[in-house]
């Protein structure tokens, strides 16, 4: 196991990369339910998407800790799959077996260029100061994404986004947060799965005690429901990507997006992760990078061919770092979590989303280190970095946050006379950070 994973050499133990494992379990697992039934809107069958969500991320998980030994697990991508779904089948009207397809083509076209070497050098292209502005960025996105998933944060018509009532659901997720927070004040091991644990045994009065969870959207009245034990897989969407369709012109431009797209999505969060995990090698870039961008290719390929939308890199694998995870073996325990729920997929009722909430805005406060290492006495550092940090939660957009923050950078850097700090790489960044946001 040490030699395989280099236990020792990263200063951790099998019993904290479990724990590790466990915990970005815990953080991802929404996953399994939730991009299904984003992806089920375009007709396709939620059951078989729910197996091609497992697979995926089983397997990609799995192949980073293996191949790559970095403790990242990878699933179908949020924003990927609403892109898939409402921008491509549904507002393009372009066949779900197409659209399948167009995934499956820029999966290749992702392994090919980090066999190439052609993502090392976009990541390296990538300024010191834009990377420490995109790891507090997505710290602000993941404790965002927390707030609103426990309604403490909602929409309001006047203000946009505004503070929610305290009501039984958000008062329990506050009372979570504030025991989880005290346990990782505390340095208390295993502190995020506890938070989690005992957050969970807060809820289970909702809706049978007191309040009512329907009333905030969530479908049902009670907030931690039992829905069963065993469902059996449903592998009807395996290989029913149409590979010649995806290949017409009118398809090139869908191919485009979603590499681009996830090309940067995977981009941030191995820059973002390494730099406020300190996961760096003796030259400050991401650990295993050339490994770590074959597995997203390859997380992106399969994801056409078991059915779903491109898999990517997931910001909450961040949870398991701060719980001590350094190297692939929390990965592989995260990626082997999955597996059971195809016949166990009912049990991911027990666990609601206020629970797994507490973590991901603790895990936001782990990721603003980097902040500090902003020039903030440089303007021309400055802007462009707070540009980037702000607009991924603003835009609710990793890719958004860093393609502005690209495109800032130059434009400033050329007006402040300083194109000695834009290399080559980078103008070409931009050029196709501005197609994609023509396309």
């Amino acid at each position: 196991m040490d030699s395989l994973f280099k236990l020792e050499q990263n200063n951790t133990t099998v019993k904290t990369e479990i724990l590790a494992g466990i915990t970005t379990f815990l953080a991802t697992m929404y996953i399994i339910v939730v991009n299904p039934a984003i992806i089920s809107e375009t007709g396709m069958p939620f059951s078989a998407l729910l197996t091609a969500t497992i697979l995926v991320t089983a397997f990609s998980s799995i192949a980073m800790g293996i191949y790559a030994n970095n403790p990242i697990v990878l699933a179908p991508g949020m924003g990927l799959n609403a892109f898939f779904t409402y921008g491509v089948v549904i507002g393009m009207k372009v066949p779900w077996e197409t659209a399948l397809g167009a995934i499956f083509w820029s999966g290749i076209v992702f392994i090919l260029l980090s066999i190439l070497n052609v993502r090392v050098a976009i990541v390296k292209a990538i300024p010191k100061q834009l990377r420490y502005a995109i790891a507090s960025g997505i710290g602000l996105f993941i404790s965002f994404i927390g707030f609103k998933s426990a309604n403490f944060i909602v929409s309001n018509p006047a203000t946009l986004i505004a503070r929610g009532d305290l009501n039984p659901i958000t008062i329990t997720f506050l009372i979570g947060l504030a025991i989880t927070a005290i346990l990782v004040v505390r340095k208390t091991p295993g502190a995020l799965i506890l938070g989690i644990s005992i957050t969970t045994l807060l809820a289970i009065p909702i809706g049978r005690v007191w309040g009512d969870a329907s009333a905030i959207n969530y479908g049902t009245s009670t907030l931690v429901t039992w829905g069963g034990f065993v469902s059996a897989p449903d592998w009807s969407l395996l290989f029913k990507l149409d590979l010649v369709g995806s290949l017409k012109l009118s398809i090139l431009p869908v191919i485009f997006a979603f590499l681009f797209t996830d090309m940067f999505d995977s981009l941030s969060t191995f820059i973002g992760v390494a730099e406020a995990a300190d996961l760096t090698d003796e030259d400050g870039e991401p650990r295993n990078v050339k490994q770590s961008l074959i597995v997203d290719g390859i997380s992106t390929t399969i994801s056409g061919l078991f059915g779903t939308s491109s898999g990517t890199a997931y910001i909450e694998s961040a949870t398991g770092i701060e719980q001590g995870g350094r190297t692939g073996l929390t990965a592989v325990v995260g990626g082997l979590l999955f597996l059971p729920f195809i016949f166990l997929s009912p049990l991911l009722s027990i666990v609601p989303g206020i629970a797994t909430a507490t973590a991901l805005v603790l895990v936001g406060v782990f990721m603003m280190k980097p902040v500090l290492k902003i020039n903030w006495a440089s303007f021309d550092d400055a802007i462009p970095a707070f540009f980037a940090m702000l607009l991924i939660p603003l835009t609710y957009s990793i890719t958004q946050g860093i393609v502005w923050g690209f495109l800032s950078w130059t434009v400033i850097k050329i007006a402040a006379g300083k194109t000695n700090e834009i290399t080559l790489t980078l103008f070409i960044i931009d050029i196709f950070a501005i197609l994609s946001l023509v396309v």
